[in-house]
């Protein structure tokens, strides 16, 4: 009997598992990156999270065309991709279909995948059309320079082409074909190669069978590089998203505790700092960079599907500002990825490169055109918030750099002053109302 087949079926599948393995510890070392951030609060609520909106497709569908086109392609990969298993037995113990024995069960199966193949290859059609010829203003932003636009074009091409192979393979099946079951749409291929000879037939559809299984291997390990890595990383985003209400800001603790003791009659303000008090307070406050964003935000930037919904529902956005939350994510994610290969390339550790994700990516400009709205966190599909990096980088710019805006400034030195943002004394609180 030749093994080579099962031979160099085996090392093509620890090859690719191997190497996407590889990326996926890198992975979890860029995201951990980010400082600690306690998530572990509202457990029940984040299950629930994840359930209705990563596997539900809730906020997918609240636009009802592309909501449906992504529901299909989602159930169709996922589900045809069960076969995958059935493959690399067969690759690897030589079988043929070694799930047919189970009789009946098995054409109900394999047709459900084929009218789900069918509908995915349509649906993909459908949407290149929509990126590639109606053109929706969302996906020809400024951001989506070649390498995002190519890459979603490059996705869909992917899919079209495993859908097809997976069609094609149970075509030139031919033991298949003779079961009549459940070869709903290939029986209608088949007659296709009706003139080629039975062993022309079969080397099709073993090239067919390769050609399919290495495009899936090839496709999983494309997804660290892709803006699809959200097929993996959207169940635990949703899972960590944030549970309070929308549009709590948090509080620094080392502020509010040096602020309560200000306010604390009985605490001497010329005494000596509390042992201790010192490590409370941060080294940084707010982000300069990646490394002082949380985990979680960085988790958000790996997981963008770069939709544009956020930015479509931009009110800043869409009076003409320069800010993209969707390029928000993107920088964030471009920007660790740099770090992440700085510290490759320096055996474990990062080695200051003199850029940072303030100015070098996001100018001040993006980030004070914000009006702290969250319209892009409740658009958002899989529940990102590119709101806490941009308020994480204010903060950085406020209390590091004292480098608000002049209209800022002059509000936060009126409240300091007044007690309220405009310039009255607080002898002169009725002419607020004219304000």
């Amino acid at each position: 009997m030749n093994y080579i087949p099962n031979i160099l079926f085996a090392i093509a599948l620890i090859a690719g598992i191997g190497y996407f393995a590889k990326n996926v510890k890198k992975l979890i070392r860029n995201i951990k990156l980010g400082h600690d951030v306690d998530v572990s609060d509202n457990k029940s609520q984040r299950w629930k999270n994840m359930a209705m909106i990563a596997l539900g497709q809730s906020k997918m569908v609240r636009r009802p065309i592309a909501g449906f086109l992504h529901v299909i392609v989602y159930v169709g990969f996922v589900i045809i991709n069960i076969e995958v298993l059935e493959i690399i037995i067969d690759g690897l113990f030589g079988t043929h279909r070694v799930f047919s024995s189970i009789g009946s069960l098995y054409g109900v199966l394999i047709g459900s995948f084929e009218i789900l193949a069918a509908l995915v290859f349509i649906s993909v059609v459908i949407f290149w059309l929509r990126r590639n010829v109606i053109k929706l203003q969302r996906f020809w932003k400024a951001e989506m320079t070649s390498w995002p636009k190519n890459d979603g074009n490059f996705i869909l091409y992917f899919e079209m082409v495993l859908m097809t192979l997976f069609l094609v393979m149970n075509a030139t099946d031919i033991s298949f074909q003779e079961m009549n079951s459940g070869n709903i749409i290939s029986q209608y291929i088949a007659p296709i190669f009706s003139g080629l000879s039975e062993g022309t037939i079969h080397i099709i559809e073993r090239a067919a069978w390769w050609m399919h299984i290495l495009g899936v291997l090839v496709f999983l390990n494309y997804l660290y590089f892709s803006k699809h890595l959200h097929i993996l990383l959207a169940f635990p985003n949703t899972y960590y998203g944030k549970t309070r209400p929308k549009g709590q800001f948090d509080n620094l603790e080392a502020v509010t505790k040096e602020v309560k003791m200000m306010m604390d009659p009985n605490v001497d303000p010329f005494a000596a700092p509390p042992e201790g008090a010192e490590n409370a307070v941060p080294a940084k406050f707010g982000a300069s960079d990646v490394q002082d964003l949380s985990w979680v935000s960085l988790l958000n930037a790996y997981t963008c599907t770069e939709c544009g919904r956020c930015t479509s529902e931009c009110p800043a956005n869409q009076t003409g500002k320069k800010l993209s939350p969707r390029k928000i994510m993107m920088d964030t994610r471009d920007r660790l990825e740099e770090v992440g290969k700085n510290i490759d390339a320096n055996k474990g550790e990062f080695k200051p490169d003199g850029k940072q994700l303030l100015d070098d990516y996001i100018t001040r400009e993006e980030l004070w055109a914000c009006t702290s709205c969250n319209a892009c966190v409740e658009a958002c599909p899989v529940s990102i918030d590119p709101l806490s990096i941009i308020l994480d980088m204010r903060r950085y710019l406020v209390m590091e750099q004292s480098a608000a805006p002049t209209e800022l400034n002059n509000m936060m030195t009126n409240i300091e002053n007044n007690g309220a943002p405009w310039p009255y004394n607080q002898m002169d609180r009725l002419n607020w109302k004219n304000e």
